[in-house]
């Protein structure tokens, strides 16, 4: 498991103490999270991974599971890597 997913799944073991998370497993859709918990997430990825969540990337589909999200980090990554 690379470094980025071990990161999200820490963070979100703070929330979903009684949820078995894969890396696949659709937050959104299981119910999981709400509005406030997205806000939350999106300060955390940007304040731990020291990036800037734009407005394009504002999509459910970048979000709803630690596979996306480290996906979304790799993309940002490969960015400012230019």
């Amino acid at each position: 498991m690379n470094e980025n997913k071990m990161k999200i799944r820490e963070f979100f073991s703070r929330f979903f103490r009684t949820v078995e998370l894969t890396d696949t497993t659709d937050i959104f859709e299981g119910g999981l999270v709400n509005s406030l918990f997205a806000m939350q997430l999106i300060a955390w990825l940007e304040k731990e991974f020291v990036i800037a969540i734009e407005n394009d990337d504002l999509n459910i589909s970048n979000f709803n599971s630690i596979e996306a999200i480290s996906n979304l980090l790799d993309r940002k990554n490969m960015i400012a890597a230019g």
